[in-house]
């Protein structure tokens, strides 16, 4: 826990939200934590890449708006949505902005560095997953360059699967790389060599 909150201590946090009562009451909980900040309304264009926490009010904002203007960066950024009153129009924009966390107004000092903790570690272990799937998706169509490959070297030599994982295996060794390369050789071979027989 304690980590987190000096994590925090290093973010850079901008508040998206009409200068009022609630604003400054969250610019000062942000000051006490000790976080760099700035503020911004209207809502701007572009979201400058400096800042690591968006604190945004999505009250009477358009989603899709808010978010194009949140998508318009470099770098993952920590998205909290100040909201007044719950319905289904409003809900249905946190979701679209994709908020790792959600604040109510009016805001009260009780609230800000736990919603900031929050939506600090649901972004930390989305991203977490994400790369976990795209580890998996890579593996997984790895998997299916070399069965492609087997039921190639199958079909052209006449041999086992077996024997065709084996032969990939060993041209792997031999050319030092992996077997994935050699799949992605032997399909690209398959491809020309069926383009050459249309010719």
């Amino acid at each position: 826990m304690h980590d987190l909150i000096r994590d925090l201590r290093d973010q850079t946090v901008l508040l998206v939200h009409p200068r009022d009562r609630s604003a400054d009451e969250l610019l000062q909980q942000v000051n006490r934590i000790g976080c760099s900040f700035d503020h911004m309304w209207p809502v701007p264009r572009i979201l400058p890449n400096k800042f690591d926490i968006v604190f945004v009010d999505v009250t009477d904002q358009s989603g899709s708006d808010l978010k194009v203007f949140l998508d318009k960066r470099e770098h993952p950024v920590t998205i909290i949505a100040m909201i007044g009153y719950e319905n289904p129009s409003v809900l249905d924009e946190i979701l679209e902005i994709g908020a790792h966390s959600v604040l109510m107004k009016p805001v009260r000092a009780a609230g800000v560095l736990s919603s900031m903790l929050m939506a600090r570690r649901f972004q930390s272990e989305q991203n977490r997953f994400e790369k976990d799937l795209s580890k998996l998706r890579e593996k997984l169509e790895n998997l299916q360059k070399v069965n492609d490959a087997k039921f190639i070297l199958m079909r052209h030599r006449g041999i086992t699967e077996r024997e065709a994982y084996d032969l990939i295996r060993r041209q792997a060794m031999a050319k030092r790389t992996t077997t994935t390369e050699i799949a992605q050789a032997i399909i690209n071979a398959e491809s020309i060599l069926s383009k050459l027989g249309d010719a």
